[in-house]
């Protein structure tokens, strides 16, 4: 968990679309949908898998990549969590196209996922880090619960796995509802803690050699 303090705080210098690690998440979130829509095309379950693993397996490498190369930026933050719910909003789609009977606990995660959690996940803007991989300097307890190696694991690997190996829609609505409401209390958490919002920078207007305006309250 711990991070070296020039990595945990943003730097403006350094925030750019291209680098390193912004580059693997294009490819591996191409890769993803081409597999995905090739299952969903030949109604092939292993493609759709393989599409998951892929983006899987290229979501944990892009952060590995950002760290060896230093080069960790807020858009690239940004960017990794608009491609992962891409790549998963695919990949669940084709599932229901597969398995019908897997639509409601699909529409509770999807929700969950796309909607509850992209707004605690681009909360992290509002403070100075990079991303909300160090969200444990704001606050340990809504870090743990959703961006640990744990928190992270359950949100986007337990549901996923459980419906895979179980083929049960039963489960899939328990495991679902379940990260919802976890969401919803660490959303509630988020709302207690604050968003702090930025001061209105003056703006001077010649009148007089005077400075008019002031930053907002």
């Amino acid at each position: 968990m711990a991070g070296r303090p020039d990595r945990i705080h943003a730097d403006p210098a350094s925030e750019r679309l291209m680098t390193s690690a912004t580059v693997v998440t294009f490819v591996r979130t191409l890769a993803t949908l081409a597999l995905c829509s090739w299952g969903i095309v030949e109604r092939d379950l292993t493609l759709l898998v393989v599409g998951l693993v892929v983006y899987w397996v290229g979501d944990s490498l892009d952060g590995e990549v950002a760290r060896w190369r230093d080069c960790e930026t807020r858009i690239g933050a940004v960017v990794d969590m608009m491609c992962d719910r891409l790549s998963c909003a695919l990949f669940y789609i084709g599932l229901v196209v597969l398995k019908p009977e897997m639509l409601v606990p699909v529409g509770i995660y999807l929700f969950e996922f796309m909607v509850v959690d992209m707004f605690l996940s681009l909360a992290f803007l509002a403070w100075s880090i990079r991303s909300p991989n160090y969200f444990y300097v704001v606050d340990r307890r809504i870090y743990l619960w959703n961006w640990s190696r744990l928190g992270k694991a359950a949100n986007s690997g337990l549901f996923a796995v459980l419906l895979l190996v179980t083929g049960w829609w039963q489960v899939g609505i328990v495991i679902a509802t379940g990260l919802l409401v976890l969401k919803c209390v660490s959303l509630k958490w988020l709302l207690d803690l604050g968003l702090p919002v930025p001061a209105r920078p003056v703006r001077e207007e010649a009148h007089g050699g005077q400075a008019q305006g002031s930053p907002a309250p």
